[in-house]
């Protein structure tokens, strides 16, 4: 039996494309999912695919038989299947590499990740010069045959990109969607192929129906996984201590991005310093504060416990992590909290309301968007602040570094006249912005006013605020090589002599 040279060429380029989409995504939660990255993944599939088309060529002309082609069909398949298992290991080395600043492991990982995606590539894109020599019958009809295929191949390479990206990924996950390409490719090649071959789809539909392996990532502390997901932009997970406190990772697992400490609405890290630099701007609490980048709400939950009148809405790109703040991190208790599931910047420019205080906790190492930095971006804060109103900036940056700090101040300052520091952790810095005056002597005036436990954070900050860095490039739309200059960071951090 022989089966459709059109479907299978159709299918060979949903699963040339969909494979794409899904590398990228295997590799966003070690990585980055910066341009940086879209660039290697897509520079590798091109490559893959023109060697591919090289090889295909001449494989066709030794050998053009309809069963040759099919074989190489199904080592693909196999091959596409093994990504998510293979890649496991290498990945786990590039989130050891994070931690232990190894900039060799973690590039290396990457580059052997993206030769285990062009592998089975190679092989696919072996089947568009291979299906058009057979399909020729005279010179005559070249022309015909080639762009009937080649639109059937694009043509399934568009619908492996919106099955991938719309379907797939998200209501399957990465690691099905390998399997699932992969069981395509299967099924239309053992058409071909002798009664034997069947295992292989019969065993690729076995581990389709498995429930894929977690990612498994370092867990500091002794702490063990009481959640995890693999949600519609990124892995996330919750950890929880033997004492009880609660960590929200993200992807790679290095930063913590919420946290619950049991008994306590404060956190002893950047948190609690949005809770209090608002008074360096103003004598009375928010009336109304918007958080763009909630996470699982430790912000938010302690603004609704020290400021019960202040309105907050809290703004999350991710639903699912705010799904993750109401079960695991208390934050359904904060009285007039409205969350919005958004894109920050596109909902902030639909909406007419302003604030008192604008909270931006978006930027999540190591990859930022650059659109939520930009002099554009900002102009749009300032336009929802009241008077005397400020922006609050959590900057996360490698230990010693100052570069994105440098840059994200230096385009403040192009929007705002008072711009400050507080470096509240040796890895975050806040950044306060206003159109009025920023002052720690107001600042310190507050403190009889707020509750006990804001009193010495309110104290702290007030002797660390100090103007804003000097020396960075304003960013725009049109130019913000934010990627850039944060992997600069990382490069020079890891790769620094250590005593």
């Amino acid at each position: 039996m022989r089966p459709p040279l059109g479907l299978v060429v159709f299918v060979v380029g949903a699963a040339s494309l969909g494979a794409e989409i899904a590398a990228a995504r295997l590799l966003a939660p070690y990585f980055g999912a910066s341009t940086i990255i879209w660039a290697n993944t897509i520079a590798t599939v091109l490559v893959a695919l023109s060697v591919g088309y090289a090889v295909g060529g001449r494989l066709a002309d030794r050998a053009p038989f309809m069963h040759r082609l099919c074989q190489i069909v199904v080592a693909a398949a196999v091959l596409l299947a093994a990504v998510p298992f293979l890649s496991g290991p290498l990945l786990r080395v590039a989130s050891t590499a994070i931690g232990s600043l190894s900039v060799g492991a973690f590039f290396g990982s990457l580059l052997a990740v993206l030769a285990l995606v062009a592998v089975p590539v190679l092989l696919l894109g072996t089947v568009a010069p291979f299906a058009i020599r057979l399909s020729l019958e005279r010179t005559e009809e070249a022309g015909r045959v080639s762009g009937r295929l080649y639109a059937l191949s694009t043509a399934g390479s568009l619908v492996g990109t919106f099955l991938a990206a719309l379907l797939l990924i998200p209501f399957a996950g990465t690691h099905r969607t390998f399997l699932a390409f992969a069981l395509a490719l299967a099924i239309v090649a053992v058409a071909g192929l002798p009664r034997q071959y069947v295992i292989v789809p019969v065993v690729l539909g076995i581990l389709l129906a498995l429930p894929p392996g977690g990612i498994d990532l370092r867990i500091a502390g002794g702490g063990r996984v009481i959640y995890e997901a693999e949600t519609q932009y990124q892995y996330a997970r919750v950890v929880e201590q033997p004492d009880g406190e609660r960590w929200l990772q993200l992807n790679e697992g290095v930063a913590t991005h919420s946290l619950y400490v049991p008994g306590s609405y404060l956190t002893g890290n950047y948190w609690d310093e949005f809770l209090v630099l608002p008074f360096a701007a103003r004598a009375a609490p928010p009336g109304r504060v918007a958080i763009l980048g909630d996470a699982a709400g430790t912000t938010a939950r302690a603004y609704g416990h020290y400021f019960p009148r202040t309105a907050i809405d809290a703004v999350e790109l991710d639903g699912q992590l705010t799904e993750i703040g109401r079960r695991f991190f208390a934050l359904a208790r904060a009285p007039r909290l409205h969350t919005i599931t958004a894109d920050a910047r596109p909902w902030l420019a639909s909406v007419s309301r302003r604030y008192d205080a604008i909270f931006l906790d978006a930027y999540r190492q190591p990859y930022i968007p650059f659109y939520l930095a930009t002099r554009e971006f900002f102009a749009l804060l300032r336009s929802h602040l009241h008077a005397g109103g400020l922006v609050v900036v959590n900057v996360g940056h490698p230990a010693g570094s100052s570069a994105l700090e440098k840059a994200i101040s230096a385009t403040l300052r192009a929007v705002f006249p008072f711009v400050v520091r507080d470096a509240a952790q040796p890895t975050n810095t806040i950044i306060a912005a206003s159109a009025s005056p920023l002052s720690a002597r107001l600042l310190s005036a507050a403190r009889p006013e707020l509750a006990p436990e804001l009193r010495p954070i309110a104290a702290a900050s007030a002797t660390r605020l100090a103007p804003s860095l000097r020396g960075g490039p304003v960013y725009t739309d049109d130019v913000a090589p934010v990627e850039w200059l944060v992997d600069e960071s990382i490069l020079g951090y890891v790769s620094a002599p250590r005593r």
